[in-house]
């Protein structure tokens, strides 16, 4: 069963990664990526940046000790990567995590995730759903901007 539901993970944050990056070459310029206007406080860039930050984060290094150091105070401040920078990091997360979901088990499934993100203990695999979550609310949130701004 846990393997199926890794396999399934895998499969499913590879999936809306890769919408991810359709949605970023779906901006008619680069600039409309960074584009802020009305009630809209995060640009595109920034909540690709920041998907980024915490996955890498909160699966590749505090599951899969990868070594990455999360900036997020960059993630919401940076302005004008290129389309290609944003790219090359959705492709870095989309490895970390692929790397890192395909070497647990159903023992690091069931362990407390190593830290309380949320504010109570919680198993690995309910953070991982929590996380598959919270990607695809700003995934929405891309797509709603760029049709608004492009």
């Amino acid at each position: 069963m846990e393997k199926d539901f890794l396999a399934s993970l895998i499969k499913l944050f590879d999936r809306d990664l890769t919408t991810l990056e359709k949605e970023i070459n779906l901006y008619p310029t680069e600039g409309a990526i960074w584009n802020l206007g009305g009630e809209i406080k995060n640009t595109a860039g920034n909540l690709c940046l920041h998907l980024c930050g915490n996955l890498q984060h909160f699966i590749g290094t505090v599951l899969g000790h990868s070594g990455y150091v999360r900036n997020r105070d960059y993630e919401f401040a940076a302005r004008d990567l290129t389309r290609e920078q944003l790219l090359r990091e959705i492709q870095t997360t989309k490895e970390a995590v692929k790397s890192t979901l395909s070497q647990l088990d159903e023992v690091a499934l069931q362990k407390e995730y190593p830290l309380q993100t949320l504010g109570y203990p919680m198993t690995t695999s309910y953070f991982l759903v929590h996380l598959f979550g919270h990607l695809n609310y700003h995934l929405g949130q891309i797509n709603y901007h760029r049709r608004l701004v492009a």
